[in-house]
């Protein structure tokens, strides 16, 4: 069962948000005033008709396909030990001139006190 989430298919989700946004328009259209009141009417049986449509016609078949034993092959094999080399190299250099530069840093003498 490819594409699920907690067991339920897309299309779930997807009759869900028409009911979630078909109420939400429903709530705000009751609201207004004189013939846009009776909108109500329309964008409810537009829902209706939407999830008729998703139900009776189904995307997938009854019948599932038949099982094949998946091959996962890494493509980009070569192009990441570059990459990782590149990066390792950066790393190196970096950590290098950030040691020279903490080893390098002139250390100023402090004034003396004069009591006289």
């Amino acid at each position: 069962m490819t594409g699920t989430i907690l067991g339920v298919g897309p299309g779930v989700f997807i009759l869900a948000l028409v009911w979630v946004l078909a109420l939400l328009l429903c709530m705000l259209l009751s609201r207004a005033s004189g013939l846009a009141r009776f909108s109500v009417i329309l964008v409810f049986f537009a829902a209706v008709i939407i999830t008729l449509t998703l139900l009776l016609f189904p995307r997938a078949s009854k019948f599932p396909a038949p099982a094949t034993e998946i091959k996962i092959v890494d493509t980009f094999f070569i192009g990441r030990f570059i990459l990782l080399s590149i990066l390792s190299v950066v790393f190196l250099g970096c950590l290098f001139l950030l040691l020279t530069h903490h080893l390098l840093q002139p250390v100023y003498a402090k004034p003396m006190r004069s009591s006289t």
